[in-house]
């Protein structure tokens, strides 16, 4: 058994000319309201390379009182002061910064907030209306912009998430600690807000604090980490928890009818359905015959992909893997489905979440880049023959009409981004693979000098490796490209008999537009804004077909070309993941579940 009640956590990362005075003070204040043998103050010292593991060291040893565990590798302020926190003996758990910004005669009511029971968490406040702290305007505006983010969107009632100046009671820790995502510095904001959300006895008082050294707004860390992690959390609390199988389900078919119903609007229903009617049946089944040819592709070219990062399965389990995984993103919105197959592979197979990931990520490159080379191609060979003003003129609204025009404009401008940035992807990784330097990190270090960039330049630089692991694979490349354009020429040829159905002769001009239009409808569904992409695609489709075909389709056939076309591939699709679902007894809602989790590793440490 141990007397000790209360643990001090000081992270610190690079702290050596500041670590010695800090722990000093800290252990004089300590000691004012507290028994010697009542406290301890730990160290966490955070994977530094200057000179305070040394002096923590060193610390402790002369001081019983006084801890000192480390990292091997940079945890982040959230991982550390986590990570000490689960070795800290007290049941009052209490980190401050090491700056000592905060007056640390406002420790003792910190303390004793938590350790005398009548609060589970403690937070020292900057904007208490009583005691407003006096920043600089590069530090006041952000601080005050963060907190209103906070308290609007995740219903916060606090005013000051972020101040380093707090404490915990250990079974309430025990509780949060694990909920929390963070492991930066959202840590505590999203600590605080969850201890309200579960009905934690929070107490919020006003301290007096003044600014150390030198601040900025990093961009990295402040503006994309800081709003991705605030969406994030207002996501898992508010919107995830109502996101059952039922209301999935109901919520994809209601924006499916509602994208039908936008994209019919300019014209009448019933003129639609009586193309449709008109189709010849044997044709429309020899296109679903077709396009399912192109899954055993797919299957062959994941394998190839998976086999150049050295796991090595068989076409067919991965084909059933593909099925399952494009099958959950006609059902669940976002695009969930595409973490389905890491969890497929990695359940069936045991190939790990990360690995499962990259080659989803590798061959998602490889389908850009594909369908941008043909709808490129295409695209020269319109202008060419004079017939690319046309096009212009289609999406500008000058010949399709206004509504069908912006159905396509939309479709057609995420098409361009989405391609553009393929392109954008590829050139830069190219140039990080022909040069020694790690362009990847110097660049995200341009932009911050937190160590938020470096997680974000670790998960960059992992997929960017996972690629050029591909691509220097001279054999595997080739293999992957060949199938890549195989599997997007017979989604194209699937589209021409459906024109065939419809009555049209498959001349050069229809199937150099059909190319055209079935590759810019499929990037503009890369962006998960309808199930499937329906909407988007039929949009971009119609808007490409209907000024660029000789024989003069007009909109209501196109468009009804279009809904045939996509039907079919994603029958195909949903008939191929129920029998996949079956033969390899998966369970989408649950493998949607589980692919949101991935186990932690735990750091190496020395106490």
């Amino acid at each position: 058994m141990t007397d000790v009640e209360v643990s001090v956590v000081l992270p610190a990362y690079n702290e050596a000319d500041t670590i010695e005075r800090t722990v000093s003070v800290t252990l004089e204040t300590l000691a004012d309201f507290l028994p010697d043998d009542a406290f301890e103050v730990i160290v966490a010292e955070d994977g530094c390379d200057d000179r305070t593991p040394e002096i923590a060291t060193r610390l402790a040893a002369e001081d019983d009182r006084v801890r000192h565990i480390h990292s091997d590798r940079r945890l982040g302020r959230g991982g550390a002061l986590e990570y000490a926190f689960e070795r800290a003996e007290g049941d009052t758990l209490v980190y401050f910064d090491t700056d000592l910004a905060t007056d640390m005669s406002h420790l003792e009511e910190l303390v004793e907030s938590v350790r005398s029971g009548e609060y589970d968490v403690a937070t020292g406040s900057r904007w208490m209306p009583e005691n407003r702290a006096d920043r600089p305007a590069k530090r006041g505006v952000p601080s005050i912009g963060y907190n209103t983010l906070v308290r609007t969107i995740l219903r916060s009632d606090l005013r000051d998430h972020q101040c380093g100046f707090k404490a915990f009671d250990r079974q309430a820790f025990e509780v949060l600690g694990p909920a929390v995502e963070d492991e930066h510095w959202f840590w505590d904001t999203e600590l605080l807000v969850k201890a309200q959300r579960r009905g934690f006895r929070v107490k919020e008082f006003p301290v007096d604090w003044e600014p150390k050294g030198d601040s900025k707004v990093d961009i990295v860390r402040d503006v994309f980490g800081m709003g991705s992690q605030i969406l994030r959390t207002w996501w898992e609390l508010s919107v995830s928890p109502r996101i059952t199988r039922r209301v999935s389900l109901g919520a994809g078919t209601a924006l499916v009818a509602v994208a039908l119903l936008l994209m019919t609007q300019y014209l009448n229903p019933q003129t639609v359905l009586n193309e449709m009617a008109g189709a010849d049946p044997a044709l429309v089944g020899a296109s679903a015959v077709v396009y399912a040819l192109s899954w055993p592709l797919r299957g062959a070219r994941y394998r190839d992909i998976l086999e150049s990062m050295g796991f090595r399965e068989r076409w067919d389990f991965l084909t059933g893997a593909v099925f399952i995984s494009q099958t959950g993103n006609l059902v669940f919105p976002a695009r969930a489905g595409d973490a389905v197959r890491a969890y497929v592979v990695k359940a069936r197979r045991s190939i790990p979440y990360p690995s499962g990931f990259a080659s989803l990520a590798v061959e998602r490159v490889f389908d850009l880049l594909t369908i941008t080379l043909l709808a490129g191609v295409v695209m020269m060979g319109l202008a060419a023959t004079g017939s690319a003003d046309t096009l212009i003129g289609a999406v500008t609204g000058d010949v399709a009409g206004g509504d069908a025009a912006a159905s396509g404009q939309t479709a057609i401008a995420v098409a361009a981004f989405v391609g553009l940035a393929a392109i954008g992807a590829v050139v830069a990784i190219v140039a990080s693979a022909r040069t020694d330097r790690n362009l990847v990190r110097r660049t995200v270090g341009r932009l911050s000098d937190d160590s938020y960039a470096d997680y974000v330049a670790g998960v960059v630089e992992r997929f960017v490796g996972d690629v050029q692991t591909v691509a220097g694979d001279g054999r595997s490349f080739a293999r992957v490209g060949l199938a890549s354009l195989a599997i997007w020429a017979l989604d194209v040829v699937t589209a021409l008999l459906v024109f065939a159905a419809f009555g049209y002769a498959l001349t050069p001009s229809l199937v150099a537009v059909g190319f055209f239009a079935v590759s810019v409808g499929n990037l503009a569904k890369v962006l998960p804004l309808t199930p499937g992409g329906v909407g988007l695609y039929e949009g971009a489709f119609t808007v490409i077909v209907v000024p660029l075909t000789p024989a003069g389709i007009g909109v209501a056939t196109a468009l009804s070309v279009a809904i045939v076309d996509h039907a079919v591939k994603n029958a195909v699709t949903i008939v191929g993941g129920v029998v996949s679902m079956a033969w390899l007894n998966v369970s989408l809602t649950k493998a949607v579940e589980e692919s949101r989790t991935a186990a932690d590793v735990e750091p190496e440490a020395t106490d």
